[in-house]
């Protein structure tokens, strides 16, 4: 296997949810100088499903009119879209425009729902595209996909955005009914500390990395060490590969398995028909299940789980879990099992670590062991085992749908993108609409606590004297 190879596959991979990924890290330094300030983030949920739209079209091209959308074109046209807008928002993230009679970040927002249509058409686009070459790189495709999340955060952390100190502030409270007597209480108050380097830097950064994974997806369509790598051996330019009628043909026709003995009915019309209908229906429901909980469910409560136990615990868990989408990927390469009990196992236990930081995250902001360093732990452990559990899950039904042919990574990202969608629907009412949960402070949590129980004591005495009265 070539090197190379895998190098452009994992920098192609990186080019999917970058943008995206990196958005979201910086929002503690883009938010304070918007309008729309905290309630960006959900603007940004309803934009990203609104940009479902690009896949929903691809999926219904190759339902509808197989072979008639060219695979390589709407990868061009998505990663030059992606680069463009990523460089056009260095210069207009902060321009606003009056909407409503208020001010809002028109160009911010719109570029934004062009990134999205970007990632989101990516998931029915580039795993397709991994069909052309031998499945060991498909690995490498997700490796570069994870580090799709890795990279903007090792580099956001790096801008320190983010960061939080503690800094003491002291107040006055009144304790006494003679208001000339008072007590000094002392609090600490969360500052987000100065960037490294600004905000436009960092989209420039962002800019850089669609233009790497559109060089990469050049080299691997025509570089002559790539086209080695393929199945066939045949050369990479996906206008002369083939013509339309054997385009049409092969999306009609399920792949043949060489493997398989002639005289062997088809299971299924699904792909090579390996598998039934039940565990086809099967892949697809763990496959919606694992990117809902992954993409959005719980990411959107990660700081009310988290936070309670300390910025520490915040940025460690988000950092190791960053660490572990790629990591999980880097084992299936030696590991490549595509088991359906595994596959069923490892679904539970990561839906499990869920279970428990969705737990948390209700109790926010004070969660099991709260005051205590094993609390901060088990919290940190809990996500880095629910994303590298459900991360492998991925990259094992990622084998599976590709050794069912090219329509069934069509559909793999479809339904991607369709558990993501419920997952979206589900949480943002919760989170955003009726403001189930509750956050935790960084740094007053404990001091809170504290002063909540000195007031009931004190309150306690007060009583216990008037009945003494």
């Amino acid at each position: 296997m070539s090197l190379l190879t895998h190098l452009l596959a994992c920098l192609f991979g990186m080019g999917s949810w970058v943008s995206i990924n990196g958005l979201w890290v910086e929002l503690p330094l883009v938010v304070p100088q918007i309008p729309e300030a905290w309630f960006l983030p959900s603007y940004l949920s309803v934009l990203i499903q609104m940009a479902n739209v690009g896949p929903l079209f691809v999926t219904l091209m190759h339902r509808f009119r197989p072979g008639a959308l060219n695979e390589a074109a709407v990868i061009y046209a998505i990663v030059g879209l992606g680069t463009a807008a990523s460089f056009l928002l260095a210069f207009f993230w902060r321009e606003t425009a009056v909407v409503a009679g208020a001010p809002r970040s028109v160009a911010l927002l719109v570029l934004t729902f062009f990134l999205a249509t970007v990632d989101c058409t990516s998931s029915v686009t580039f795993l397709p595209f991994m069909m052309r070459l031998k499945p060991q790189y498909l690995t490498t495709y997700y490796i570069g996909e994870g580090l799709s999340g890795l990279l903007p955060a090792l580099v956001a952390l790096v801008q320190g955005a983010g960061v939080v100190h503690c800094v003491n502030s002291t107040g006055s409270l009144n304790h006494t009914r003679n208001s000339s007597e008072s007590s000094a209480t002392f609090d600490l108050r969360a500052e987000y500390q100065p960037a490294n380097f600004s905000v436009e830097v960092f989209f420039f950064f962002l800019s850089a990395m669609m233009l790497v994974c559109l060089v990469a997806f050049l080299l691997l369509n025509y570089h002559p060490s790539v086209a080695r790598q393929r199945p066939s051996g045949r050369s990479a330019n996906g206008v002369k590969q083939k013509c339309a009628r054997e385009r049409k043909r092969a999306e009609q026709k399920p792949m043949m398995d060489p493997y398989r003995p002639a005289s062997r009915r088809p299971r299924s019309s699904f792909g090579t028909g390996s598998y039934s209908w039940t565990q086809v229906f099967y892949i697809f429901v763990v496959l919606a299940w694992t990117n809902a909980l992954t993409n959005v469910v719980l990411p959107s409560v990660q700081s009310y789980s988290c936070l309670p136990y300390g910025n520490s615990a915040y940025h460690l868990s988000a950092t190791m879990a960053a660490v572990a989408n790629p990591l999980a990927c880097f084992i299936a390469m030696f590991f490549p099992i595509r088991s359906l009990v595994l596959m069923g196992a490892l679904t539970l236990l990561g839906s499990a670590a869920g279970a428990y930081i969705m737990s948390m995250a209700a109790l926010s902001p004070c969660p099991l062991l709260v005051h205590q360093t094993s609390g901060a732990a088990v919290i940190v452990l809990a996500w880095v085992l629910f994303v590298l559990a459900l991360s492998y899950v991925k990259v094992i039904i990622g084998l599976i749908l590709r050794d069912e042919g090219h329509g069934a990574l069509v559909w793999c990202g479809a339904v991607v993108q369709l558990g993501s969608l419920l997952g979206a629907v589900t949480m943002f009412p919760v989170v955003s609409v009726y403001s189930f949960f509750s956050s935790g402070d960084p740094c007053n949590t404990r001091w809170l606590s504290t002063w909540q129980r000195l007031a009931a004591k004190d309150a306690d005495n007060s009583n216990d004297a008037a009945e003494g009265a």
